[in-house]
């Protein structure tokens, strides 16, 4: 199930259910339980029913009416505190942050000798 159809187009998932919400609520509004139940049922329906390659059902459930909560996506299921702080991300920097120090000790020896496999193209 997602909410990025373009991401999904271009990884061309085997079966898709996509929903036009917000990014970060695919399982539908806070506290709203029988819509998320209804859209993991039509969900998981879709996904036994697809049959071909990179098939993407769309899902039958609105974020709302009208088209405004695309103007401010992250406002529409926050209380009007929650919004006023509702990004409450550390701003990116280029330098790696870690939250323990033992977490730094690792990522430079594994830096040293080569690398963990799994970072690729990180220097």
């Amino acid at each position: 199930m997602t909410s990025a159809l373009s991401i999904t187009r271009s990884v061309a998932a085997p079966r898709a259910a996509f929903v036009d919400f917000p990014l970060g609520h695919t399982a539908g509004k806070p506290h709203r339980p029988e819509l998320q139940r209804e859209l993991m049922a039509e969900a998981l329906a879709a996904f036994h029913e697809l049959q071909s390659p990179a098939e993407i059902r769309f899902l039958s459930q609105r974020w709302s009416r009208d088209e405004s909560w695309r103007q401010n996506p992250m406002a529409n299921s926050a209380s009007e505190t929650e919004r006023a702080g509702s990004d409450f991300r550390t701003p990116r920097r280029d330098t790696p942050q870690y939250q323990y120090s033992a977490d730094r000790v690792e990522a430079e020896n594994r830096h040293r000798s080569g690398g963990c496999g799994t970072c690729v193209g990180a220097e």
